[in-house]
């Protein structure tokens, strides 16, 4: 069975966008599994997540990996813009 979940998060501004895509694209290019596998897009301002996975399972687990080190990363930029 496949499982397949698209997310779109729009970000403040093209930088921040940026600064996550760039730092997402290691994970993206060398996955740590062979069970799920994500494409990475631009669209303006919203960062598209295209996530395929081999089950349910592994779709849940990087689902969350991806929003957890994406919410990481945007409250790090937040720190940093108000500091």
């Amino acid at each position: 069975m496949k499982a397949n979940a698209l997310v779109r998060l729009k970000f403040p501004s093209e930088k921040y966008l940026e600064i996550v895509f760039k730092a997402l694209e290691p994970e993206v290019r060398k996955p740590p599994t062979m069970r799920s596998q994500t494409i990475l897009e631009k669209e303006g301002n919203f960062l598209v997540l295209r996530i395929e996975a081999k089950d349910t399972v592994a779709l849940r687990a990087t689902v969350n990996a991806y929003l957890r080190w994406i919410n990481s990363m945007t409250k790090v930029l937040e720190i940093l813009e108000t500091s």
